[in-house]
């Protein structure tokens, strides 16, 4: 990887007025996907333009943390639950800084110039997040719960 190669696209699920009257918007992704969102100003722009007027933006991410802020501010036109936002460029560091903390982490996609797309880092699903993880025997109340036991070593 290379530091502008990426971009992190992120939806809309949520928009709200704040006390000091500006519009705030929730997205599906945070600083768990793109850490450097905390001392970086990185450029966002709609996937497809509206045309509406601009105003004073705050992002938020998904997590319950107040410091989960995308952008402190941004002017943006109106947005909607649905509408895509993208983040770029945002360096190949976040890839190897981001969180697994509330929210799995999404597929990693390769988009060529041509337009065609590759995936090359599957999302993760509970199964995946789960899959590494044993309970030893002698403290499994319940074996065959969800959380597979370790196999015998053989010496």
């Amino acid at each position: 990887m290379i530091d502008d190669a990426q971009s992190l696209v992120t939806t809309v699920v949520g928009t709200k007025r704040l006390v000091d009257g500006k519009r705030g918007v929730i997205l599906d992704g945070g600083i768990n996907l793109m850490l450097t969102a905390l001392w970086y100003h990185h450029p966002v722009r709609l996937v497809q333009p509206n045309g509406g007027i601009p105003e004073e933006t705050v992002l938020y991410g998904p997590l319950c943390m107040n410091i989960d802020c995308m952008r402190q501010l941004v002017s943006l036109p109106p947005l909607k639950v649905g509408d895509r936002l993208v983040f770029s460029p945002v360096g190949a560091y976040n890839n190897t800084q981001w969180l697994q903390f509330i929210e799995l982490r999404p597929a990693i996609i390769l988009l060529s110039p041509h337009g065609t797309h590759e995936i090359i880092r599957q999302g993760e699903t509970l199964s995946t997040l789960c899959e590494p993880e044993r309970i030893p025997a002698r403290l499994n109340p319940n074996p065959g719960s969800w959380l597979p036991l370790p196999q015998p070593m053989e010496d």
